[in-house]
């Protein structure tokens, strides 16, 4: 493969060039020892390339789970009194997966050098967020790294959780939801036809909702490529406004002002603030420095609002109870309490630990609880497109019946 870099020199000059290397890690290593660190690369290759490179990175990533696992491992290797680099090369024979196995390598080579575990892994924030390598830069500082590497398995492990309980909890919505919509297109384009021509030969007045569903078919049978291609463009469009600032800012509000979503998306960020605190205090980060890197877990933006909030006036002397006390709309009380209670004891962490566990409970409960929430709703909804189907096609029908 052939890449673009750009680097800087040992004297602090920017110098420009390209490379063959087998990928970005080997030119990352060439320019090293060159004395060269590289702050920009880019693979010189063909749409055919780039297209199986699209397809096998995404078959490489690197998973939360292995991530957990490596925590997980590594932590106990080092308890056990194997030397890190020993410890990180056992792992690199475990994984099986290639691109985490050469990001490992490139680890290691960089610990061989002198660096600290924190900052080799700092080189690979897609893989290692801040989060874990300030937690293990507090761990090293401290020498307590094998108990910094366990919180954040555990850390890592109870997300992984919250997460798949939250989309278990949206997967038969979502299915009962794609089916209508195929069914329905598969509708329009070949039953509603026939039962066009019925009506044309029995040439009766069709009332408005009939006018409406055949309009729709016909459109899909005459433009069947053109409406793929709006839905597909539609769902695109979606997606980036969602993905911008204002959109995602917009669906957050959304989320809490819905009647079911607003609680659980409230005890979800405050699962997820009370733990990701509760793991960096414990680890040696600071306090101002934990609610800047919690701001990166918690998804919502009206709750990063209140950290980032809480971070300034943290600094200027406000307890961190009184930030979240005051914004109980997003908050829930309970938090605020055991945070000042925690601040009152010296057991901040020890607080926030038990607020999360409590938190994560609640969700679990609660997403059990959805399907059979959501089943009527579904219901209703699906139960009102097949009536109103039914009754605009059937209508006309009755009509011809009473004309006899």
């Amino acid at each position: 493969m052939k890449f673009t870099y750009r680097a800087i020199t040992k004297d602090g000059k920017t110098v420009a060039g390209a490379l063959n290397a087998r990928d970005k890690f080997e030119l990352a290593h060439t320019l090293k020892e060159r004395g060269e660190t590289v702050i920009f690369t880019e693979e010189v290759s063909s749409e055919k390339h780039q297209f199986m490179s699209f397809f096998e990175n995404l078959l490489n990533r690197v998973r939360l789970r292995d991530k957990i696992v490596f925590m997980r491992n590594l932590a106990a290797m080092i308890k056990a009194g194997l030397p890190l680099v020993r410890a990180l090369g056992v792992l690199v024979k475990q994984t099986s997966n290639k691109n985490f196995k050469k990001i490992l390598e490139t680890v290691i080579e960089n610990v061989n050098k002198g660096n600290s575990l924190s900052a080799a892994l700092k080189e690979f924030p897609k893989v290692f967020p801040q989060l874990a390598t300030s937690m293990i830069h507090a761990g090293e500082e401290s020498g307590k790294l094998p108990e910094a590497l366990e919180i954040i398995g555990e850390h890592m492990e109870q997300s992984y959780l919250l997460r798949r309980r939250v989309r278990g909890a949206l997967m038969y919505p979502g299915i009962v939801v794609s089916a209508m919509l195929i069914i329905g297109v598969f509708m329009m384009i070949y039953v509603v036809p026939i039962l066009t021509g019925v009506f044309e030969e029995l040439d009766v007045d069709l009332p408005f909702s009939t006018q409406l569903i055949i309009s729709t078919s016909e459109f899909f049978e005459e433009y069947t490529v053109v409406a793929f291609i709006l839905l597909v463009v539609l769902g695109f469009s979606l997606r980036f406004f969602f993905k911008s600032k204002r959109g995602k800012r917009g669906f957050d509000l959304l989320l809490l002002h819905l009647p079911i979503i607003r609680e659980l998306t409230q005890q979800i960020n405050s699962a997820r603030t009370a733990r990701t605190l509760s793991s960096l205090l414990s680890s040696g980060v600071s306090l101002i420095d934990s609610l800047s890197i919690t701001q990166d877990v918690v998804q919502n933006s009206f709750f990063k609002d209140v950290l980032k909030e809480a971070g300034t006036r943290v600094q200027k002397g406000t307890t961190l109870s009184q930030v979240i006390t005051e914004h109980d709309t997003l908050y829930p009380i309970l938090l605020g309490e055991m945070v000042a209670v925690g601040e009152e004891t010296g057991k901040l962490s020890d607080m926030l630990m038990k607020v999360a566990a409590f938190y994560e409970g609640e969700v679990e409960q609660k997403t059990k609880n959805m399907s059979t929430i959501i089943e009527p709703i579904l219901m209703v909804v699906v139960g009102a497109g097949v009536g109103f189907f039914a009754i605009s096609m059937i209508t006309p029908l009755y009509s011809v019946l009473d004309s006899i």
